[in-house]
């Protein structure tokens, strides 16, 4: 009896060790004590990266330019001949020379914008809606310059419905009220078809604007490059270089007029079309191994 009493609490703790959950060697990883984990947290929270501490760069003010003395630039024949390459089998009407002028300027500055009558007119079918009282002498004064559309209520009413059959918009100043309090900006201000007297579209010569506009284009400055349609594929290159000048010289003047506190400066001119990439000019009209200009009248 007394050898079993002294057995009795040997067998207990063997019984106990024997319940004991043992855990795997392969799970054991899993295990993490809870200091551990603790730790590991209060160590994110020590203080901001040093990435983080660096200050954040300052956005530009400037659009971004690159050099063009490391660029190829061509004469225009040249510029011209390549472009045609391009446009193998296009109709001369179908396609357009297109003109591209990179500036040095600020991204919120002032921007440029007008009309300009080429010397030869690009788009010649271009329609023309004149907003004026429409059995008056100047609605007779606008469809005899080449007013397509004229009229007031008709074509307020269109305007609303949806149906905007025409390119530029004209206003007299006599129905301009009209148009204001209809609320048509709504409508063509997000088109750009909005008349309005900052952009010489209410006027009190119908008929002389109507007359400038006809054969006319608009070119307008957009993330600081100003873009305008300067030529049909069929333009010779003496048209081509008469149109060319016209543009840049009215680039100039609209920027000569601004203040004096805004700075724009011309940094590059490049000479696209409709199916073609961009040809960066030089300025000269031919080069010593341009193909001879009657060469690029024909098409």
């Amino acid at each position: 009896m007394a050898s079993a009493s002294c057995l009795a609490p040997l067998q207990r703790r063997v019984m106990c060790s024997a319940l004991k959950p043992v855990c795997p060697r392969s799970l054991q990883p899993a295990f993490t004590p809870l200091w551990h984990v603790r730790e590991a947290s209060g160590a994110s929270k020590q203080g901001p990266r040093k990435d983080q501490e660096k200050k954040k760069r300052k956005p530009r003010t400037t659009f971004v330019q690159y050099d063009i003395r490391d660029a190829e630039q061509f004469a225009l024949c040249d510029a011209m001949r390549y472009i045609r390459a391009f446009e193998v089998g296009r109709a001369p009407t179908s396609s357009k020379y297109e003109m591209h002028v990179k500036l040095r300027t600020l991204k919120n500055g002032l921007a440029v914008r007008n009309r300009l009558r080429l010397p030869h007119p690009v788009n010649t079918s271009l329609r023309i809606c004149v907003i004026c009282p429409p059995d008056s002498s100047i609605a007779a004064s606008a469809i005899k310059a080449g007013a397509t559309l004229v009229g007031d209520d008709a074509i307020i009413d269109a305007i609303k419905e949806g149906r905007i059959e025409f390119d530029r918009c004209l206003c007299h100043v006599d129905s301009l009220q009209k148009i204001n309090k209809a609320g048509l900006g709504r409508i063509l201000g997000p088109k750009g078809l909005m008349p309005s007297a900052k952009t010489g579209t209410v006027v009190k010569n119908v008929a002389a604007s109507v007359g400038e506009m006809v054969g006319g284009s608009e070119y307008r400055e957009r993330l600081g490059v100003i873009r305008m349609a300067v030529g049909q594929l069929g333009f010779t290159p003496e048209e081509m270089q008469r149109n060319i000048k016209a543009f840049m010289d009215g680039v100039k003047r609209d920027i000569s007029q601004l203040s004096d506190r805004i700075s724009k400066e011309i940094h590059e001119v490049v000479l696209s079309s409709t199916n073609a990439p961009g040809f960066s000019l030089s300025g000269e009209f031919r080069s010593p191994t341009s193909p001879p200009t009657r060469d690029l009248s024909v098409l």
